[in-house]
């Protein structure tokens, strides 16, 4: 199991490799709840992991199990209080404890998260110089050979076990990530409702002129100015590819400005001949439902997303594995005449 963390997009990158490395380990995952920041709540909310996407799917690749089904049915047998171990690289800093430890539950999500279901640790375990590397079988060995289920049971980690952003190997795994039977449905009601189609869908995280997106958006444009130096910041490489072999990352395809983004528009509509336009505006506070918008945005005719943005990046691997188009902003991908 794991501790979530960070928005969505990168929950769902680091999710893809716990995925592979649970895999790899031959060991069932438990699926974790879904962290979310709400509004005028300080702590995290735990979303149960089965409210968003469904649990049968994901069988067709390994062993899963979600979070409340393994709590309820097989703690108490196989991972009873007293005996639970958190795992974590090397000892993590503690505001309020003394000594070397994960001190899994300290801070904001980790603290609400395990707190979610009821879990205290009785020791620490530290895996360092052991990582997530489940292409390499030396490492998958070592950490089989060193953490047997017999004496370990559970690998309960502080953090996602798995790097981010999400590996090459590991974006193939989305296929298994199917939207719940209500999120489907909402889906096709709203798309029904209020987007006639074809439809366009696009992803912004730009527009510092929107009410309440100001300090966001001046998040999103300060660290694409440190793209000349951090050229695969975050989800790049889901355009650019993880050697820079399809183009290099700019700031344009950061933070476009409002010439580009019409200009693509109209050239996508005409293409299409879309009759709707349907806009996910990163802001802050947060629309009433993002996750609709998310899956809202999998459905169009075609897609442009934020070639940095982990956000887009899910959309652009669940149209992908449907067939269905997807760009970038102020993105072109060099072809194979271009390489002559």
């Amino acid at each position: 199991m794991q501790c979530v963390k960070g928005r969505f997009g990168n929950q769902a990158d680091q999710f893809l490799g716990s995925l592979g490395f649970s895999r790899a380990l031959n060991r069932t995952l438990v699926l974790p709840a879904w962290v979310e920041y709400h509004r005028h709540q300080i702590n995290s909310v735990q979303v149960p992991f089965d409210t968003y996407f469904q649990v049968e799917p994901l069988r067709a690749y390994h062993r899963v199990i979600t979070m409340e089904t393994f709590m309820k049915k097989l703690s108490p047998t196989v991972w009873p209080p007293g005996s639970r171990t958190a795992f974590c690289y090397s000892s993590r800093q503690s505001t309020e404890k003394t000594g070397e430890g994960c001190h899994a539950k300290e801070g904001n999500p980790f603290g609400p998260f395990w707190d979610t279901y009821n879990i205290d640790f009785d020791k620490s375990e530290f895996f360092g110089p052991l990582y997530y590397a489940t292409e390499s079988p030396q490492q998958i060995r070592a950490w089989t050979e060193k953490y047997t289920p017999a004496e370990f049971p559970v690998l309960a980690f502080t953090g996602p076990p798995a790097p981010f952003p999400v590996q090459k190997q590991h974006v193939r795994l989305q296929q298994y990530l199917k939207w719940s039977d209500k999120m489907a449905a909402a889906v096709q009601e709203f798309i029904v409702k209020h987007i006639p189609g074809p439809f366009l869908g696009l992803h912004l995280r730009n527009g510092i002129d929107f009410p309440g997106t100001a300090n966001l958006c001046l998040q999103q444009k300060n660290a694409c100015e440190h793209i000349k130096t951090t050229p695969a910041m975050f989800a790049a490489a889901q355009c650019v590819g993880y050697r820079s072999e399809f183009g290099t990352t700019t700031y344009q395809m950061c933070y476009p400005d409002d010439k580009t983004v019409v200009k693509q528009v109209k050239k996508e509509v005409k293409r299409t001949g879309a009759h709707s336009v349907f806009v996910k505006f990163v802001r802050q506070p947060h629309p009433a439902d993002p996750m609709l918008d998310l899956a809202i945005l999998g459905q169009a005719d075609h897609f442009i997303g934020n070639c940095i943005s982990t956000f887009t990046a899910f959309v652009k691997r669940e149209r992908d594995a449907s067939g269905k188009t997807s760009s970038f902003w102020a993105f072109t991908p060099k072809s194979a005449k271009d390489e002559l």
